[in-house]
């Protein structure tokens, strides 16, 4: 997942707690390998090369939410945005502004339809990325493990995307902290969370500059300057927290069903 991810286990014992971990880690192994956005060989790369068009059911599943996700923010939470990573790897801004002119167009969730198990693009260049969604949904995936092998107290963590099972064997309720954007070295702010996701989208943490101009790693319809530096969501799964919170770095007005952060 390019990111240090970990799994707290609170059980009987160590064996149960190794062999659960070992499922959850067998688990985002193989959806990384299948919906690498960069892996040549990967399935999500056969759909975007059109080679593959019939879809598996878990692959129909993530496509069709993305788009159900499309459609609730507003266009904002937008998985064809891959499009433009062409234009990124340009190396002056005019030869970026001149791809991302022409990619555009091609930008959308309108420009792929999903239609008996298939999917169908209506022109060649749309490309799908499900890299701000398959971290998430891995989370969410990891607790179905833990809950099927009775596990009630767990948390996991794939690289600020956070899930809390339950409560810490004492009762309390996990105390999960939220970085200041200004000084990642520090913490703002602490939430205690219970069988509830937390994750956080920031621009600090990954961004590239061409010719003085800084690019943020979360790719938008517009180069406008970002409002925040940091936005964090409260949701009851990984995936609708990490979906939100990743809008809201693009629309911080955006209206949010969940509990929000904004720094």
């Amino acid at each position: 997942m390019t990111t240090p991810c970990e799994v707290h286990i609170f059980s009987d014992t160590e064996d149960k707690s190794r062999m659960v971990a070992g499922k959850i880690l067998s688990r985002a192994k193989e959806l990384e390998k299948k919906y690498n956005f960069y892996n040549q060989a990967s399935l999500l790369s056969a759909i975007n090369q059109r080679k593959l068009s019939k879809l598996d059911p878990q692959t129909e599943e993530l496509l069709k939410r993305a788009k159900q996700f499309y459609n609730a923010t507003n266009s904002i939470f937008d998985v064809t945005m891959g499009t433009l990573v062409q234009a990124r790897k340009a190396s002056s801004l005019e030869q970026i502004e001149e791809e991302k002119s022409r990619l555009m167009p091609f930008v959308g969730c309108e420009h792929f339809k999903i239609q008996r198990h298939k999917i169908v693009f209506d022109n060649p260049y749309t490309l799908i990325d499900l890299g701000g969604f398959v971290k998430e949904y891995a989370v969410d995936m990891g607790v179905k493990i833990l809950k099927r092998h009775k596990i009630s107290s767990a948390l996991i963590n794939f690289g600020g995307d956070i899930y809390a099972l339950g409560s810490k064997p004492s009762g309390e309720p996990f105390s999960v902290g939220i970085k200041n954007p200004k000084n990642p070295t520090e913490y703002s702010l602490h939430y205690e969370i219970s069988n509830q996701a937390l994750t956080t989208s920031a621009s600090y943490e990954r961004n590239h500059t061409v010719e003085g101009k800084s690019y943020s790693h979360i790719i938008s319809r517009s180069d406008k300057e970002e409002e925040v530096l940091s936005a964090t969501v409260i949701a009851p799964s990984t995936l609708e927290s990490g979906i939100y919170s990743t809008s809201l770095m693009i629309e911080p007005s955006l209206d949010c069903p969940f509990e929000k952060v904004l720094l």
